[in-house]
């Protein structure tokens, strides 16, 4: 492959949520019916192109991980389905992404679609970790970034932040 097309594209619905750190979108290749092979191929080019060093899957199957290590990139599967509980799975992601990240590496985090409960576990990060003092405050931020409003489903995750295992107490930085 030559040119733009050796760089891949980025997924759909692709944002910063911490600017050159930690960002979310669709899963690569797209949801359900639309999946297509060709376009996740694509995508995770792109994210090994722009210097992503691990993705993390939260799908609740293990869909697709395998086309990560056939590019290189790696992967880290943490099922959150919609019989899991998240107080269980959101601590344990949470520690995770923290680890991660004071390590140096650049994070996509996906779901099957870009939806409330994927704005609310980004929110819910941002909170947890003392970025952002409030439930509502962390809600608006991720609201602003991706250009839309988070529903019920998310806005319970921000909400239960407070109880979860390691949650800091004081802004980062503080």
């Amino acid at each position: 492959m030559k040119g733009k097309w050796a760089r891949g594209i980025p997924p759909r619905f692709f944002a910063w949520v911490i600017k050159g750190h930690l960002a979310v979108s669709e899963r690569p290749g797209g949801y359900a019916r639309n999946h297509r092979k060709v376009r996740r191929h694509e995508e995770i080019l792109w994210l090994r192109s722009e210097g992503f060093t691990r993705v993390v899957s939260l799908l609740p199957s293990p869909h697709n991980l395998h086309a990560y290590d056939e590019l290189g990139v790696i992967w880290s599967h943490i099922p959150f389905g919609p019989h899991d509980d998240p107080a269980v799975v959101l601590a344990d992601l949470y520690v995770r992404i923290k680890e991660w990240l004071t390590d140096g590496e650049t994070i996509l985090v996906h779901q099957e679609e870009l939806g409330d409960r994927l704005m609310g576990v980004l929110s819910g990060y941002l909170r947890w970790s003392g970025m952002v003092r409030s439930g509502p405050q962390a809600i608006a931020v991720v609201e602003k970034i991706l250009g839309r409003q988070m529903g019920p489903a998310g806005r319970e995750l921000v909400a239960m932040v407070p109880n979860l295992t390691g949650h800091a107490t004081e802004p980062l930085g503080s």
